[in-house]
């Protein structure tokens, strides 16, 4: 539908807008909404959108799609601007974005977009976004997303995802997933913390989708069950029973979805039935921490689009600096998100190695990556915490590697409760 469309508008109500510089390079934008709404949206430039948001005509919309690519950066200011009108007149705003700097995006939240969807689109991305939205139940020639009658979602929460990807075999990325999601598990479980500000601690899954290896039932000592592969192998038929049942409890805290007993062919998932289980388990949780096996399969570009960080483990040697860039240029390939990853160092030079900081330094800029956070190497006493099947808050509490976990918990839990009482 043309702009001039929408400036002469049909008796039937436009329900929503794409805003772009040129909708004719997000084709498959065009065919999504077309899906999700017929005839009832409309196609605007950032111009006409900045003169359609004064009219009456808007106050029909539910939402825009505001489509940004690496070109657009330079008009960054009139974008933020469109954003900051709709949002003064109700309207939602989904930020649809390809090549776009992190920075940029950073930019575009901030001013009040509600929701993020990377171009090019994964199947079903547009939809889920505008579920999230709310806005599915105002939109009544919005169709139902075609799935299986049986699988549902019923937990009535959105939590945060957060994969943990090891770039090399041994760099510590379950030890990593295990105990931040066992710090956000307990972040308000201190009596000081309760009795200040009365807050409980989030909801928080773990699930080991490393098929093979997967070790978190190892490290919070837990039993490996059958259900597991029954789970993996049907998710067209899981509902919230089903999937409650697989999970083990650690220490009344932490819900754990283990790797499965035997080892199975990382193909036995597919990308569908592992956006089932993540949304399977966003609904009951506030957080679910994924720990992901180090080989990319065909269902990591779903993870990726799931994730609202992705965490990419690394270390101080060649073979980490080789994967890096391996895993670069397939996400670029495929066109993927690259601004999700936060590149972890694990086992750091220590604060007072300045030369280690400079080798850090280096690493970084030959990868041309930004390594956000450091991890110290808590040596033996990782393995033993790890082999005794406990945390390190109960183990080992006073290691430098458990306060940097624990300060990175506190951090994402308070976020995430920021966003929700603004919201």
């Amino acid at each position: 539908m043309s702009a001039a469309a929408i400036m002469n508008p049909e008796p039937a109500p436009i329900q929503a807008c794409t805003v772009s510089r040129d909708v004719s390079n997000f084709d498959l934008l065009i065919e999504d909404m077309e899906a999700e709404l017929g005839e009832s949206w409309g196609d605007l430039t950032f111009d006409e959108a900045v003169i359609f948001l004064d009219q009456p005509d808007a106050k029909s919309l539910e939402f825009i799609a505001l489509a940004v690519d690496g070109e657009d950066e330079g008009e960054l200011d009139k974008i933020s601007n469109i954003i900051t009108e709709a949002k003064e007149r109700g309207i939602r705003v989904i930020v649809i974005a390809e090549e776009v700097s992190p920075i940029a995006l950073h930019q575009l939240l901030r001013k009040g977009a509600d929701d993020f969807v990377p171009y090019p689109l994964p199947e079903g991305a547009l939809h889920d976004a505008i579920e999230r939205l709310g806005q599915a139940a105002d939109l009544p020639n919005l169709p139902p997303r075609v799935q299986s009658p049986s699988f549902s979602t019923t937990g009535g929460r959105d939590g945060v995802v957060l994969p943990v990807h090891g770039l090399s075999g041994g760099v510590g990325a379950t030890t990593f997933a295990v105990n931040l999601a066992w710090e956000m598990a307990t972040i308000h479980d201190g009596k000081k913390k309760r009795k200040k500000d009365g807050r409980e601690s989030p909801r928080v899954c773990l699930l080991d989708l490393d098929l093979q290896f997967g070790s978190t039932a190892t490290y919070l000592d837990l039993p490996r069950r059958e259900m597991i592969y029954e789970l993996l192998s049907d998710t067209e038929h899981m509902d919230s029973e089903s999937f409650r049942q697989a999970l083990l409890n650690f220490n009344d805290k932490l819900d754990v979805l283990t790797a499965p007993a035997d080892m199975l062919p990382l193909d036995l998932v597919t990308g569908e039935d592992i956006e089932r289980l993540i949304d399977m388990a966003r609904s009951h949780f506030d957080f679910v921490v994924i720990d992901m096996p180090s080989t990319v399969v065909s269902w990591t570009e779903t993870v990726l689009s799931k994730a609202h960080l992705y965490f990419a483990l690394i270390e101080m040697d060649m073979r980490s600096a080789q994967n890096v860039l391996r895993m670069a240029r397939v996400l670029k390939t495929e066109g993927l998100p690259t601004e999700k990853l936060r590149y972890v160092l694990n086992r750091a030079p220590k604060f007072t190695d300045l030369n280690g900081k400079a080798r850090v330094k280096r690493l970084a800029e030959s990868l041309d990556i930004s390594i956000e956070l450091m991890m110290s190497d808590g040596g033996k006493q990782i393995t033993q915490a790890n082999d005794h099947g406990l945390p390190l808050a109960l183990t080992a509490p006073k290691v430098p590697l458990r306060k940097e976990i624990l300060k990175l918990a506190g951090s994402l839990v308070e976020l995430s409760e920021a966003a929700e009482a603004a919201g």
